[in-house]
């Protein structure tokens, strides 16, 4: 299964016309740092609210806005 993954497509041609290949593109790595990045750096920072919150000390981001 994975190699069917791993071969490279025959280019698709339209009345003569090759096609290119679907590629990342800036709006892609826009969204996936918005679905992926964004709730991990929420997570974080809330972990380091809680620890500073029932321990008393400062750790990691939360320090740098106090």
């Amino acid at each position: 299964m994975l190699k069917k993954f791993l071969e490279k497509r025959r280019a698709q041609v339209v009345m003569g016309h090759k096609l290119k290949e679907a590629r990342p593109t800036w709006q892609a790595g826009f969204w996936a740092a918005v679905y992926f990045g964004l709730p991990f750096f929420l997570f974080t920072v809330l972990i380091d609210v809680a620890i500073e919150w029932f321990s008393g000390k400062c750790y990691g981001l939360w320090c740098y806005f106090q």
